[in-house]
């Protein structure tokens, strides 16, 4: 697929109706009942009659107009248990809280829409927003959620997921609104058709500067976790990512990493059984992984570019997610330590 060939999609086209309900919520302020004591903040935001919805929250949480006795709250906060008596207030109209707030790493306002039209949603997930509702993450909002809503105001019925990446991975996602086109898409995922390009930053320096990681992984369904395993082993299925350096810092690297197949924390895990886990990784690794005296408080993770063809028209498609302000701010760190 080439250049000359794509359609051409506008850069990033935002989208007022996902957050509508700020002019609609008057100012106010509830004190925490008792039987309300140990709910998590965003399920307490969500109720009917507060917000009414996981998704209104997590935006008013974004745009930081969420205060709990008289402090600030984001969307890493969430998950806090509240107590009894806590003060949980909204200010709807705070200075400057109707834009994107590019003060604080990670914590864009709006969910930024790149393109949009009958049959096909292409969104710039941030990190920290499940891309699906979680049933062992019942009170944690997600992407689908908020285009739901969005679908609704435009007499739509729903947002059909194609693809996921994790919850602290950000970037581009696909949805459709059809069934037929979730078909289509679903089946270009399979065939491995699209092309799908991350960003990352890793420990260390590979070599060499361009190459090919190949594992067998098996899924522990268990643990909801991949391990490496043998040829042999008939729950493994093979995986293959493409890797090529952009930049150098020293004790780390952004690395850009386009997938083959399609494994579940695909390249978590193989830049861990490469010798270079991504800066902030978890999961994958025994400890946090830091440089220096740099911290990341995600895996550094972004899906930045996705190519695919209209489900329905067959036209080649190409997106790309500008890096989230926490992943801009730590390549600035790393420069800056050279």
């Amino acid at each position: 697929m080439t250049a000359e060939d794509e359609l051409s999609v506008h850069p990033v086209l935002r989208s007022s109706s996902l957050r509508r309900y700020d002019e609609q919520v008057p100012p106010t302020e509830w004190i925490v009942a008792t039987e309300d004591e140990g709910m998590r903040l965003d399920k307490f935001l969500s109720a009917p009659e507060r917000l009414g919805s996981r998704g209104r929250a997590f935006g008013a949480l974004q745009r930081g107009k969420v205060f709990l006795n008289d402090l600030e709250m984001s969307p890493r906060d969430a998950a806090r248990p509240l107590a009894s008596g806590d003060v949980v207030r909204l200010w709807i109209d705070r200075p400057g809280s109707a834009h994107r707030r590019t003060t604080r790493p990670a914590r864009p306002g709006d969910l930024e829409i790149l393109y949009e039209d009958d049959v096909l949603i292409a969104v710039n997930k941030p990190p920290g927003l499940l891309t699906v509702p979680l049933a062992r993450r019942a009170d944690a909002a997600s992407v689908q959620e908020i285009l739901d809503e969005h679908l609704r105001t435009r007499g739509r019925r729903r947002a059909l997921a194609v693809h996921r990446i994790d919850r602290d991975t950000s970037g581009v996602v696909v949805f459709a609104a059809r069934a037929d086109a979730q078909a289509r898409l679903k089946e270009q995922f399979q065939r491995r058709e699209p092309e799908r390009v991350y960003l990352a930053v890793l420990q260390g320096v590979p070599a060499p500067a361009q190459g090919t990681w190949r594992d067998m992984l098996a899924w522990d369904a268990d643990d909801l976790i991949q391990r490496k395993t043998s040829r042999g082993d008939e729950r493994g299925r093979e995986a293959r990512s493409e890797y090529r350096i952009v930049e150098r810092f020293g004790q780390a690297s952004l690395v850009e990493v386009q997938l083959v197949t399609g494994r579940r924390n695909q390249i978590r895990i193989q830049a861990g059984l490469h010798g270079h886990p991504l800066l902030g990784e978890q999961q994958y690794s025994e400890t946090s992984v830091r440089i220096g005296r740099i911290e990341f408080s995600r895996q550094a993770l972004h899906a930045w570019r996705l190519l695919l063809r209209h489900p329905v028209s067959g036209h080649p498609l190409r997106f790309e997610a500008p890096l989230p302000a926490d992943m801009a701010a730590l390549l600035g760190k790393l420069r800056s330590s050279l």
